[in-house]
């Protein structure tokens, strides 16, 4: 499955999607970002949000990184 797909189905059906898989697409994206900053400031969200302790905090706290794969599929 091509990364564009597996971000669609995320965006499509993200409240059955685990914060899991949605950490591991964003950190396949995070190398192609044009600025190392956002790059870093993006591994610092993640990180924050890995530390937390139950899944429901992961999963509200991983709607706010959805722009993100939103940039990836416009072609950042």
């Amino acid at each position: 499955m091509s990364l564009e797909t597996e971000i669609q189905k995320i965006l499509n059906d993200f409240e059955n999607t685990s914060s899991k898989q949605i950490f591991e697409i964003l950190n396949q994206i995070k190398p192609q970002f044009q600025s190392p900053l956002i790059s870093e400031y993006l591994q610092g969200k993640i990180q924050k949000i890995i530390d937390l302790p139950d899944e429901a905090q992961k999963k509200k706290q991983c709607k706010a990184l959805t722009p993100y794969l939103d940039w990836y599929l416009q072609g950042l």
